[in-house]
């Protein structure tokens, strides 16, 4: 069973179709929305501020996703984090995905169906425009993104919520 734990007065809210992997900490002000899928070693901790994961949001392995003092961390519906990703106090779009191994500080918000590149860093304060391809150490945006990409990171949601919910059953819940 995942840790699941109370702090500052809060204890992690989680729908009950979210797939939440046994070796998951959640800890503080967190809300898991429907479908979500929360995948092996990864830490959502929310001790200094909210963290909000809309639905079908996956999150893959040993990612991290913590907030900045009164800055919520919000992860918009239908949106993919890739493994060993860092997210730290911001918002992130519906529809986005975010790269394995990229990390986003403090402050930044990536508007709706962009894609953070594979190793990403997005800078404290900088804003994303919607749809857009982004890549770099530090992060530039490189062009607008194309329906047919919007429609792949789509189907790579509906993989991982299936994954998720195959998960679910194994793990007898």
């Amino acid at each position: 069973m995942a840790q699941i734990i109370s702090f500052g007065g809060h204890t992690p809210q989680i729908d009950p179709t979210a797939y939440i992997a046994e070796s998951a900490v959640i800890i503080g002000n967190v809300t898991i929305k429907a479908g979500a899928n929360i995948w092996p070693h990864t830490v959502i901790r929310g001790d200094e501020s909210q963290i909000i994961i809309g639905e079908n949001v996956s999150i893959q392995d040993n990612s991290t996703v913590h907030t900045y003092p009164a800055l919520p961390m919000i992860i918009g519906d239908n949106t993919l984090v890739g493994h060993n990703v860092i997210l730290h106090g911001h918002s992130i779009g519906k529809g986005c995905l975010i790269g394995m191994g990229s990390i986003l500080m403090d402050a930044t918000e990536i508007g709706d169906e962009s894609i953070i590149g594979a190793g990403t860093m997005i800078t404290k304060k900088k804003v994303i425009p919607p749809r857009s391809l982004v890549y770099g150490m530090p992060a530039k945006v490189v062009r607008e993104l194309s329906q047919e990409e919007v429609d792949g990171v789509q189907s790579e949601v509906k993989l991982y919520a299936d994954l998720g919910a195959e998960y679910k059953k194994i793990q007898g819940e």
